[in-house]
């Protein structure tokens, strides 16, 4: 049979899915970028940039277990709703701040920002299990892979369009216009999952005390090893190989391109992203995922050192793109991993252990390289995140075989069968 690179989008009710999450995708990348830029300009110190990421990480991650307990015992587009509610919010507080930030600013600091970006923690913590569960009821089992591969298109598109709308509107108009225009694509998306139709979570196949439930996603993970390999990889090189955070630093300091090129900067990896996701979407499974997987990951930290030692604008973008693909390699074996292994009713469980692996690894990592630029320099610290991710590759190649002979086509094969 030949293979139909389109084959999930077939579906309705994927369609109106996949839409809402790329318009809140365009509106939550808008944020960050301005957030970040906005935040420097008020305290030119690299450290409250990785705050950014702490601050929203916390919430995220104290959360998750709830969230993914949630997931898997109440409607999960019930959940995404509220929790677009909470990103609506986060925008607006924004927006009130940059209504006034000089007298704001005299009363609380910068304060108003931290809460608006712990909010936006608070949503995700939910929003996460929640979008991933509702994925598998919007596709058959068969077309897991073709849905996470154009889910992945679908958020990159949205980083994409993101960051380079926020630039522009950043510099057109500052910062109030990109928070409301935030405000006006998170409602869209609202009303978009509303049109999808309902659907009743799978029944639990084991009654268990609550502790034992909110703890079983754990367990489910570490007694599989392709799936903790996978996570462990990318928590790890995340957590090192990340200099996203920093982009505002080096738009504005070292390469001296303003929140225009900042915008550019900050949608290159998105944009290289987007290009990965639409090759992958025309190919067969990768009977050599696993290697591939491995080899993805330790580009990416190539492409990190070589970003950070550079002194030309496009130079860093095109290091920035070519390490968006690798990436994209990676989110998307490890998204048809957890798709195809995970129970019906253990996705939500599953999919807060990955957010707390992967999803928060990246504020962590943010604010790491805050920290690391603070304590060795700007480049230095970049250069020895990429250097870190390497080793990770290393180590993850030597310990965990069974990651590294991953076939993701025999894989669809007994999932279509099961």
């Amino acid at each position: 049979m030949a293979h139909d690179p389109y084959s999930s989008l077939r579906f309705r009710d994927f369609r109106f899915y996949l839409s809402a999450r790329v318009f809140s995708t365009i509106g939550t990348q808008i944020q960050a970028t301005v957030v970040g830029w906005q935040l420097y300009e008020l305290t030119k110190d690299p450290l409250s940039l990785g705050l950014i990421g702490l601050t929203e990480a916390i919430p995220a991650i104290g959360l998750s277990l709830f969230g993914g307990l949630l997931a898997d015992t109440v409607n999960r587009r019930r959940i995404a709703l509220f929790c677009y509610l909470g990103l609506f919010i986060s925008a607006l507080l924004l927006a009130w701040f940059s209504l006034q930030p000089t007298s704001v600013i005299e009363q609380t600091g910068v304060m108003v920002i931290y809460l608006a970006v712990a909010v936006n923690g608070i949503a995700r913590g939910f929003l996460s299990p929640a979008m991933f569960s509702l994925l598998s009821q919007m596709v058959p089992r068969s077309e897991y892979l073709s849905a996470s591969t154009w889910n992945s298109t679908g958020w990159q598109m949205g980083a994409i369009t993101g960051p380079a709308l926020g630039g522009l509107i950043y510099a057109v108009g500052g910062p109030l216009p990109c928070y409301l225009a935030v405000c006006a694509l998170t409602f869209l998306g609202m009303m978009l999952l509303l049109l999808i139709r309902k659907v009743d979570n799978p029944i639990m196949q084991k009654i268990e005390p609550i502790k034992t439930r909110l703890f079983s996603g754990i367990h489910f993970v570490f007694k599989n090893p392709i799936i903790l390999g996978a996570l462990s990889l990318d928590l790890f090189a995340v957590l090192f190989g990340g200099a996203v955070a920093l982009l505002p630093v080096f738009a504005s300091d070292i390469l001296k391109v303003g929140p225009e090129g900042l915008g550019i900067l900050r949608a290159a990896p998105a944009l290289g992203s987007t290009l990965m996701a639409f090759v992958m979407a025309y190919r067969k499974p990768m009977k050599n995922a696993g290697v591939n997987l491995l080899l993805a990951v330790a580009g990416f930290g190539v492409t990190s050192i070589i970003f950070g030692l550079s002194e030309s604008f496009w130079l860093s973008v095109l290091m920035l793109g070519i390490g968006g693909a690798l990436d994209n390699i990676s989110v998307i074996i490890r998204s048809v991993i957890l798709q195809m292994l995970t129970p019906d009713d253990m996705r939500g469980r599953v999919s807060a252990v990955n957010s707390i692996f992967i999803g928060s690894s990246n504020e962590i990592g943010a604010f790491e390289s805050g920290l690391a630029a603070s304590l060795l320099g700007i480049v230095p610290s970049v250069v020895f995140g990429g250097m870190m991710t390497i080793a990770v590759v290393a180590v993850t190649w030597w310990k965990a075989p069974s990651l590294r002979r991953l076939d993701l086509r025999s894989l669809q094969q007994r999932n279509e069968s099961a």
